[in-house]
């Protein structure tokens, strides 16, 4: 493969983690390794026991958990730059075919990194990798030098109806 191209899975509807599992689960069954770099999240959902069947899949959590419902602290940008000079690090590498920069944009919305970085580790990036970004709120510079760009648009959600999450289908 010559040139990988940057994907952006966004939007307030469900399924841009989904997307990009399914990404990683194709891209492994073809051979190819893949890192998955977890900004936001920090406990183990089900997804992440993905690598138990697909070894050439690797997942780190990068953060510190949720923190949507309170302020971000300064441990949590800390924690998000290491996780972004990390990413940056294995995107200069030949290590991977497929990198995932999950929740990567809830970072950039809450300022926990500087877009300019992500563009910078982005364009420094081994031409063939493949990488894509997700979460709401994809700031505009980085649609911009996306290859690939899918909004995901909540039409129902069964979570304003008082429906709880479920195990094995929702994180």
């Amino acid at each position: 493969m010559s040139k990988g191209f940057m994907h952006i899975y966004t939007g307030n509807g469900k399924g841009k983690t989904t997307a990009a599992f399914g990404l990683a689960i194709r891209a492994a069954c073809a051979g190819k390794k893949v890192y998955i770099g977890q900004f936001v999240k920090d406990m183990k959902y089900s997804e992440t026991k993905i690598v138990d069947f697909l070894p050439n899949i690797v997942i780190e959590q990068l953060g510190q958990g949720c923190f949507i419902s309170k302020d971000p602290t300064e441990q949590d940008r800390l924690v998000a730059r290491e996780a972004l000079q990390k990413c940056a690090t294995i995107l200069e590498s030949e290590q991977y075919d497929l990198v995932i920069l999950d929740e990567i944009n809830i970072a950039l919305c809450y300022n926990l990194i500087d877009v300019n970085e992500v563009i910078a580790a982005l364009e420094h990036r081994k031409k063939s990798i493949e990488v894509v970004l997700t979460g709401r709120y994809a700031p505009e510079k980085l649609i911009a030098l996306a290859d690939l760009v899918t909004e995901m648009k909540e039409i129902k959600h069964y979570y304003t109806q008082g429906v709880l999450s479920r195990e094995g289908f929702d994180c």
